[in-house]
């Protein structure tokens, strides 16, 4: 089923019983490869389709070509760090459709997640360690350097190229930001201030291009505030705008356009957890909508994502700590739903992303654990041991070159 270069077309093709293009093309990167989705046209020509291939294309010039039954198609054999885009033909007995249009640009990545900072269970109790995993693989975490500054209950978010941590807490709060970048290793330097505070136990989420943090607790008052980033410059934090409710411990997670907080706990005389949802549109500033509810009440849990779909993952819901997993579709607004569990009930975790893993690492179960746990966000199902930290670490911060906000 395959098209040849420069559009050649084999023998035997009927140009009126061939299949129209596909639509609603789109493409994410993964390792020296690529996941090309899109819409199979109504229009099947004089006979079924029987195929699918993809090609890869960068300056002007297809340079690699998938094949598959049905969306997605993989085209392998890129460069990462090199851009692309992807067109997408169909094939029926007749023949090959025309083209698509193009997608988007894609640049393909190793995806690396990184984990840095929180308490342990070694003298001082507290690090500013950042170390790395693959997260398409399986293994313990490696080294990457370190914060500049101790950071517990801080949080992150990161482009394709860098993360950026919201240092919040040493152990008094504290309003720094510091910054990364992801494919390299080394120690963070100072990225700028959050203003006009500090935001410990923000959720911290991202596009390519804007960092957004939500919420804060500090000193037995909770904030509403969202504050906004451009990821790729340093400089002090800009207001975005409000959440519906004011909290802290609240996990955030994207798509490249939106950004959803789930959960969270405010004080009121005591602390009172909450299973409010609430979304922005990240390219525009203003106050948080309604998405809808949590599976629970939760506090100090985590969350991650692809480009479609979001998950949020452990934490304690009035003094019980959680295993489940639970999932939302990011686009669309409504309920969460059931995904699968953790391996263990665990508050004060993080994760990280790519296209198709979502990885769950450190926490506090008894005690404080280096435990790694995975799962696969297309699926449901329950997580499966990925491997260990370099120690264990609770009340840490996460963040990926590959997660759902960047494809």
């Amino acid at each position: 089923m395959s098209r040849g270069d420069s559009g050649f077309i084999r023998p035997g093709y009927d140009g009126l019983e061939v299949p129209d293009a596909p639509t609603d093309v789109s493409a994410s990167g993964g390792d020296e490869s690529a996941s090309v989705s899109f819409t199979a046209p109504s229009d099947e020509g004089g006979s079924a389709i029987t195929g699918y291939g993809a090609v890869a294309i960068n300056s002007n010039e297809t340079v690699a070509t998938g094949t598959a039954s049905s969306s997605p198609v993989t085209v392998s054999g890129l460069t990462n760090g090199t851009s692309y885009t992807f067109k997408v033909w169909a094939i029926n007995a007749y023949g090959p459709s025309g083209y698509s249009g193009a997608s988007g640009s894609v640049t393909p990545v190793l995806a690396r997640g990184l984990f840095a900072g929180g308490y342990t269970t070694v003298s001082p109790y507290t690090t500013n360690a950042i170390s790395y995993v693959a997260i398409d693989t399986t293994g313990n975490a490696t080294d990457f350097g370190d914060l500049t500054t101790i950071s517990t209950n801080g949080s992150a978010c990161s482009s394709s190229t860098r993360g950026v941590f919201n240092i919040s807490a040493n152990p008094s709060a504290i309003n720094t930001m510091e910054y990364v970048t992801i494919a390299a290793t080394g120690n963070a330097l100072d990225f700028g201030d959050l203003t006009p505070q500090s935001q410990g136990t923000a959720g911290g989420c991202s596009n390519q291009t804007r960092g957004l943090f939500a919420g804060a607790y500090s000193d037995s008052a909770t904030w509403n505030v969202i504050s906004y980033i451009t990821i790729a410059t340093t400089g002090n934090s800009s207001d975005f705008g409000d959440l519906t409710i004011g909290r802290g411990y609240i996990a955030a997670l994207t798509n490249t356009t939106r950004a959803v907080f789930g959960g969270g706990s405010y004080v009121s005389g005591s602390a009172t957890y909450i299973n409010v949802l609430d979304y922005v549109t990240i390219a525009s500033a203003g106050n948080a909508t309604d998405f809808g509810d949590m599976t629970q009440a939760i506090s100090q849990h985590t969350a991650c994502s692809n480009s479609t779909r979001g998950l949020f993952a452990g934490g304690t819901t009035g003094g019980l700590q959680s295993n489940v997993i639970s999932y939302i579709t990011t686009a669309s607004t409504g309920n969460a739903t059931d995904f699968g569990d953790l391996s263990a009930a665990k508050r004060s975790l993080a994760s990280c992303s790519s296209s198709t893993r979502g990885v769950f690492g450190g926490g506090y179960v008894a005690n404080v654990i280096n435990v790694i746990d995975y799962i696969t966000i297309a699926t449901t199902g329950n997580s499966s041991d990925f491997g260990d930290l370099l120690q264990g670490q609770t009340s840490l911060m996460s963040c990926s070159n590959a997660h759902g906000g960047l494809s």
